[in-house]
């Protein structure tokens, strides 16, 4: 039998992967109105501490605060969620 076809089969891991951290809308209540939600800030708040290339805003939930929120990533239902309340999506 040859060594290849001993050897187990472990799949293809992707090096160019660029991996987020997903967040929903319902999550930024815990801030107050007018803050500037940053992934610097979340990190800071201790609510995400795995090394990721990015923060991505999902809409799940519904947002009841107006914010500012910068992040690399919006879902289209996170910006319209984020604007029905009042606040402003700024993408990284």
């Amino acid at each position: 039998m040859p060594l290849v076809r001993r050897v187990p089969k472990r799949g293809f891991n992707n090096p160019t992967r660029v991996e987020y951290t997903i967040m929903n809308v319902e999550q930024l209540n815990r801030f107050s109105e007018g803050t500037v939600v940053s992934p610097e800030l979340l990190k800071e708040k201790g609510l995400f501490k795995r090394k990721t290339n990015g923060l991505k805003i999902l809409g799940n939930g519904e947002l009841t605060v107006s914010l500012t929120v910068r992040a690399h990533k919006f879902t289209p239902k996170a910006v319209q969620k984020i604007e029905a309340a009042n606040g402003k999506s700024e993408v990284i």
